[in-house]
């Protein structure tokens, strides 16, 4: 049972690894082993793009449903950037699709200048690492175990667990300060820990590019914070290139070097937070009225929503001179006595 589990688990955080049949039909030839590959289908140098991931013209759906239509995007290196949007906007269809977790309909995703779909899924696993919604791991599970599904893509028959492997994730939960939990099974830890030990596991795979899906959904705020502190850190300390799907507006302005705004599956801004956090562009593509200002301390933007107008019921009109005196005539000056007699 436990086997199974990892597989399931491998198979969420691996680039190629589809979710449905469909996917998987609609490019028959994305699984095949490497000796299957076509000769041109070889990882190209990194000096090959000065963006090593973009996709171009992307159309994406699910069954007859459109979600992306000729979207154009390309991955700033050695930054975070954060896309944003409301619920049903394309975020998380951008990402998988960048990812190779889903098939575009029509364009190309480029990974170092090379169709990423035309890449041995190992090799693409090599240089691009990605961490779904809220992934799950079996009961039991180790951190340190759960840590060690990231060498993955370094394993064959013919190469095995090395010290290379125990050193990769030896460092990667230093840096994701996991250590101390090693020995403990995953499914011990606070909601917190957790995300920490699924980000050493991406980092594990010691890839420079790394894919997100709302990593701080359901946290308490510090804990968030924590977690964007340790991911701003990868880019600007440890030159990965990061790309963070995020609804906390007010956090993505903080601690993004770039942000998209999406909405109705099109990217309708592009760029650094003091271009695209203004209140015009969050009334466009959230419905949102609010005041953008300046925190003190970073000069970052942040928005404060404007208090609707409290809509209470009007007070009951005075009645006219004239009801008063009708409703004055109509009464009885002295009302009878239950007690009186005729």
């Amino acid at each position: 049972m436990r086997g199974s589990g990892i597989l399931s688990l491998t198979r969420q955080c691996v680039p190629g690894r589809f979710d449905n049949e469909n996917e998987r039909e609609y490019h028959p030839g994305i699984l095949k082993s490497d000796a299957d590959m076509p000769p041109d289908a070889k990882m190209p140098s990194k000096s090959a793009s000065s963006t090593r991931l973009r996709g171009d013209a992307l159309s994406v759906g699910y069954e007859d449903r459109v979600v992306l239509a000729d979207v154009d995007f390309s991955l700033p290196d050695g930054s975070m950037t954060v896309l944003l949007g409301p619920n049903g906007s394309g975020k998380s269809t951008l990402l998988k699709t960048l990812a190779r977790t889903l098939a575009p309909r029509s364009g190309k995703v480029l990974l170092d200048g090379s169709d990423i779909h035309r890449q041995p899924t190992k090799t693409v696993a090599q240089h691009l690492g990605i961490l779904p919604q809220s992934p799950s791991a079996p009961d039991g599970l180790t951190v340190r175990e759960l840590v060690g599904l990231g060498r993955f893509p370094y394993q064959s028959l013919m190469r095995q667990w090395s010290r290379r492997d125990e050193a990769a994730v030896d460092e990667a939960m230093a840096v994701a300060d996991v250590t101390q939990f090693a020995d403990r099974p995953v499914d011990a830890l606070s909601g917190g820990q957790r995300q920490r030990c699924w980000i050493a596991m991406v980092l594990a795979q010691e890839t420079d590019l790394l894919l997100l899906d709302e990593p701080t959904t359901f946290l308490d705020l510090k804990v968030q914070v924590d977690l964007l502190e340790l991911l701003v850190s990868l880019a600007h300390e440890r030159g990965r290139t990061l790309l963070v799907v995020l609804h906390d507006l007010n956090l993505a302005a903080a601690y993004a070097d770039r942000l998209v705004m999406m909405k109705d599956g099109k990217i309708v801004h592009n760029g650094s937070p003091d271009e695209v956090f203004t209140a015009a562009n969050l009334k466009q593509v959230f419905d949102l009225d609010a005041h953008v200002m300046r925190e003190p301390s970073s000069a970052r933007p942040v928005c404060v929503p404007l208090r609707r107008p409290a809509r209470l019921s009007p007070p009951p009109a005075a009645p006219s001179s004239a009801q008063s005196s009708a409703q004055s005539s109509a009464e009885p000056l002295e009302k009878p006595s239950a007690m009186s007699t005729p």
